[in-house]
């Protein structure tokens, strides 16, 4: 097969990787494979035209993408739209797609895995069109995110002990707000203080990741209003991959969600697969079964 793979020098791991020879190994092993490959790294913000324009190029088969969660989000979208297999070589914080596909984590075994892997077809989100592979949020998450942002950090620890002291504080205040949903059909008005929308259902995991991407479903999760006991309870039980035994989440499965707020705060905020983004005041969520084609490796279990 024809690749062409795009990694992100400022993604996670590769920010300490030579990748000069990183990229050099990568065309070895996947030359080695029979497959026909250019590789090249480039900065954050050149990633997302990279892979635009790599995905238009005639005659080509796959995209491998390489970075955090963020950059495997949008060579995800770009891949399916264009029809293209993709690869994934997991250099981010919790490389959570790579993680539902039975990846190698570390970012030199990965390459011996896709050049060697099989394809296979794999569901894909979309929020309002916008392609996501891990999950759609509102309320607590996208809190989390927004306090996170605000700090400094310049590591993957750095980021991670972000991510604790932001989330800590979300415990301490947690938000309430109103919604209406239609989840197939099935129509209600709530008030919570999370939502959350997954490409396939959460497995029972401390990293809330899917670790089956092949069901045709959306997971669609709604928490409770919340006291800040009632989050540390939460959080304790995310983290023990207790989620659904926790009394204040309700899950159901569903092929499309549609939310609507009816009294939106014109600063809340949603989380797209790590993006933090504007919360529309309607929200259109719908699972696309079988729509990407990736590469798993072959001593993999079904996904």
């Amino acid at each position: 097969m024809r690749f062409k793979a795009l990694f992100n020098r400022d993604g996670g791991t590769f920010r300490s990787t030579d990748m000069a020879s990183y990229a050099k190994r990568a065309e070895q092993i996947f030359r080695d494979a029979g497959h026909e490959i250019e590789c090249r790294a480039v900065e954050g913000r050149e990633i997302v035209p990279a892979l635009e324009a790599a995905a238009g190029e005639p005659g080509l088969e796959g995209l491998i993408a390489g970075g955090g969660d963020g950059t495997i989000s949008a060579a995800a979208g770009i891949a399916w739209r264009a029809g293209l297999m993709l690869g994934v070589v997991p250099a981010g914080t919790m490389n959570l797609f790579a993680r539902s596909l039975r990846l190698p984590l570390d970012i030199w075994a990965a390459l011996d895995a896709l050049a060697a892997g099989e394809g296979v077809d794999v569901d894909i989100g979309t929020a309002d069109g916008r392609p996501f592979v891990h999950q759609f949020s509102a309320g607590m998450h996208a809190r989390m995110v927004r306090l996170r942002d605000t700090m400094t950090y310049a590591s993957r620890a750095g980021k991670i002990a972000a991510n604790v002291r932001a989330s800590m504080n979300v415990m301490l205040d947690p938000p309430k707000f109103e919604v209406e949903f239609d989840a197939d059909g099935h129509r209600e008005h709530r008030l919570v203080s999370a939502i959350n929308v997954s490409n396939n259902p959460f497995g029972d995991n401390g990293l809330m990741f899917s670790e089956a991407l092949d069901s045709g479903h959306l997971g669609f999760y709604l928490t409770d209003p919340l006291r800040p006991a009632g989050a540390a309870c939460l959080a304790f039980d995310i983290l023990r991959g207790n989620m659904r035994r926790n009394t204040a989440i309700t899950e159901m499965r569903a092929r499309s969600v549609d939310l609507h707020f009816p009294k939106l705060c014109r600063k809340a905020n949603s989380v797209l697969d790590g993006e933090l983004l504007p919360l529309g005041r309607n929200v259109s969520i719908r699972i696309h079964s079988g729509g990407l084609r990736v590469i798993v490796p072959k001593s993999a279990m079904a996904v």
